[in-house]
């Protein structure tokens, strides 16, 4: 039986796939979209099965040709850009290939676990899985957010698994094809090795220099969560996946220039002094943001952790580090 992961050659896809390697599991078809050629180095050191453009993909899943084949599919494939403005694109790439997934599966009695997003919630401050919770901010947001209310639709009448997973701030190895959708671990990285200072935002929302405050995990954290729900068949439903715990975009920066400093024998450093030293420097808040920027955001794992998880995430004092150590490998 085959394993498919959608968006395999992408950030969170590839490291999925390279997880279910070392669960000895090399029986993975590997569907993407590689217009963007240069993530295929992301699969380089995987062992896939075959790999499938996700055109053909959908048109062959249509045609009914992969009957009886997989044994669960991965969904981790979109268009990630929270800034994307062409609508129409949006909805048929991240709502519509989805709802084709799922009922194919649900036809086929397939377990699909998906990524969501915690863009759903908006600029909220409640960030538990309900629907009063809910307000995207963005039409990428939106294209999450009436994914999910499908599946909940959808869960009473299930054949099969159906988990949704609202990725809070995915950071970590692998992430270099996503330009400036990526994370913010790694701008603050590239920034410090181009410029030798980390540029964070002014104050905004009530929230101090570089003190708004997102969920950051670790993409080996959220590949954790999504192979802990792969054995455990019988949960279904639409889940936070993120570490409780909201952090300073300062925190970032210090873990990211205190990993460089770390790196070279160069002791840490407070804040403070990183702020006097001019290795961390605030700019103006971007207007076109105004409105569209989640300035907080801290996954409420009751539900997840009700559904079973017993997973620790790490911190990122725990966790930057240790991808800067992977950034400065040769």
């Amino acid at each position: 039986m085959v394993y498919v992961v959608t968006g395999a050659a992408g950030f969170i896809g590839s490291r999925l796939v390279a997880a279910l390697n070392r669960e000895g599991i090399s029986e993975i078809l590997a569907v993407d979209n590689l217009q963007s050629a240069d993530k295929f180095r992301n699969l380089v050191a995987c062992e896939i099965q075959d790999y499938l453009d996700k055109r053909e993909f959908l048109a062959r899943l249509e045609a009914n040709e992969f009957e009886g084949l997989f044994e669960a599919v991965f969904h981790q494939g979109a268009c990630s850009d929270t800034m994307q403005s062409d609508g129409r694109y949006l909805m048929e790439n991240n709502y519509r290939y989805s709802r084709a997934l799922l009922d194919w599966c649900q036809d086929e009695e397939v377990p699909l676990l998906y990524a969501s997003s915690a863009s759903v919630y908006g600029a909220g401050r409640v960030f538990a899985e309900a629907r009063e919770n809910e307000a995207p901010l963005n039409i990428y947001g939106y294209s999450k957010f009436l994914f999910d209310q499908h599946v909940r639709q959808r869960l009473a009448g299930r054949n099969a698994q159906i988990l949704g997973l609202r990725y809070f701030n995915v950071y970590g190895p692998n992430e270099g094809h996503k330009g400036r959708m990526a994370s913010v671990a790694l701008h603050a990285f590239n920034q410090f090795r181009a410029e030798g200072r980390v540029k964070l935002f002014v104050g905004s929302d009530g929230y101090a220099d570089g003190e708004q405050r997102r969920d950051f995990v670790h993409v080996d954290d959220v590949v954790n969560v999504n192979l802990h729900f792969l054995e455990h068949r019988e949960v279904s439903g639409v889940y936070n996946c993120g570490t409780g715990r909201a952090q300073s975009f300062n925190d970032v920066a210090g873990a990211v220039v205190n990993g460089v400093r770390a790196a070279r024998g160069e002791p840490p450093l407070a804040l403070r002094e990183l702020a006097a030293q001019g290795l961390v420097e605030y700019i103006d808040f971007p207007p076109q943001l105004v409105g569209k920027y989640q300035s907080f955001t801290q996954a409420d794992l009751a539900q997840l952790r009700a559904a079973g998880y017993p997973g620790e995430f790490r911190t990122v004092e725990q966790g930057v580090p240790a991808y800067v150590g992977e950034l400065l490998k040769p």
